[in-house]
């Protein structure tokens, strides 16, 4: 019996081998798809927190040294070192932000790149050559503010503000003084202050305020404008002596140097000068909420950390942070002030307020929010 059932059992197991392949053959291609399907799914939808996967560039409308690199270099390292983001800064100056504005905008809506910007970026579409507008088209974080400021070499002829006022009265449009660059924060202040007392500076635009004050040094120029922040520590140590600064009242430095407050000279000057300076984080508008919400969460937390509230200071800036809504609106009513200012100080090739769909300063409060504007969905701490 034994031997007469091998050949059945024989072949049985080969008709088994041969069901098996054909259902094999069979199934192939049903296994295939699933496994590109499976390998389709893991890339259109990343692991969540799987952001940022690569370097970060932040990208500054100013040369270094400024206040503006000061600040957002300090800023977003500390941002670096309490996420462990990595994160790169250059510099891209040039046409009042416009430069920098524009390159960040050609980039991707994806996190990656950051716009470093003083005072909202309200110049670059008023003479930097961007039409980009930045309640609508950005998101603007602010971390501080500085405040202006005039000084001269200690063997220039102008020993005090009174000084330079009678001279530049008798010999209009002679006297020079650098800015930060043509139609930047600087330049406005110095043409605010100059139609204030009723005297004509030439502006000479360098790449930063820190250009700015080095031009002061150097003698390039009669007279350094720029931040307290970029000046004090040459008034302290005696390179430059203080002209004139926007703060309420005086500063004292270490060594004794006195940095006269414009009010002193010009008591009326609170309600004609242009806001202080603020130094911002921007991002597109339009990238994934879930992104910027990261970003502005590492924002805050630096922003308020012990290093980086020692290292503004030190410089005399302001910790000063402003988000939300109350940013955006911040950045249109910079936008309008500047632009009328520019308007009735003829600033050569600016663009007016009614040009750029703003209203007058006066109107704002009436004109705010306008049509179409949307605050993101940000939780704020």
């Amino acid at each position: 019996m034994p031997a007469a059932s091998e050949p059945s059992r024989l072949v049985e197991q080969l008709d088994n081998r041969s069901t098996r392949r054909e259902i094999g053959k069979q199934l192939r291609p049903f296994l295939i798809f699933g496994v590109l399907l499976a390998l389709a799914g893991a890339v259109a939808a990343p692991a969540s927190g799987a952001w940022p996967e690569r370097p970060i560039t932040v990208v500054v409308m100013y040369a270094p040294g400024g206040g503006t690199d000061t600040v957002l270099r300090a800023l977003t390292t500390e941002i670096a070192a309490t996420t462990g983001w990595r994160i790169n800064v250059v510099n891209r100056p040039g046409a009042s932000g416009g430069l920098a504005t524009r390159f960040v905008r050609s980039r991707p809506a994806d996190g990656y790149t950051w716009l470093a910007a003083s005072s909202f970026n309200k110049y670059s579409r008023i003479v930097g050559g961007s039409d980009s507008v930045s309640w609508r088209d950005w998101y603007y974080m602010r971390a501080a503010t500085a405040y202006g400021s005039w000084a001269v070499r200690p063997d220039s002829p102008y020993k005090s503000f009174t000084d330079l006022v009678a001279a530049a009265k008798a010999a209009p449009g002679e006297i020079t003084i650098s800015t930060s660059g043509s139609g930047g924060q600087w330049h406005e202040l110095g043409a605010v202050v100059a139609a204030a007392v009723g005297i004509e500076l030439r502006y000479v635009p360098y790449g930063s305020g820190q250009l700015a004050a080095l031009a002061g040094l150097n003698g390039e120029v009669d007279m350094a404008g720029g931040g307290v922040h970029e000046h004090i520590q040459l008034v302290e140590s005696g390179q430059l002596v203080s002209l004139q600064q926007t703060s309420p009242e005086d500063i004292v430095t270490s060594s004794g140097s006195v940095m006269p407050s414009l009010h002193r000279f010009v008591p009326d000057i609170e309600s004609r000068l242009p806001p202080n300076a603020a130094y911002n984080l921007g991002i597109r508008r339009d990238t994934p909420i879930e992104i910027v919400q990261q970003i502005q969460d590492a924002f805050v937390a630096a922003a308020n950390s012990d290093a980086f509230r020692e290292t503004v200071a030190v410089r005399n800036f302001a910790v000063d942070v402003l988000l939300g809504e109350a940013a955006d609106r911040r950045a249109a009513e910079l936008e309008t002030i500047a632009a009328t200012v520019f308007e009735q100080l003829e600033i050569p090739n600016s663009k007016t307020a009614d040009a750029l769909d703003l209203p007058t300063p006066a109107e704002f409060d009436a004109w705010w929010p306008p049509a179409g504007y949307t605050p993101l969905p940000l939780s704020e701490p």
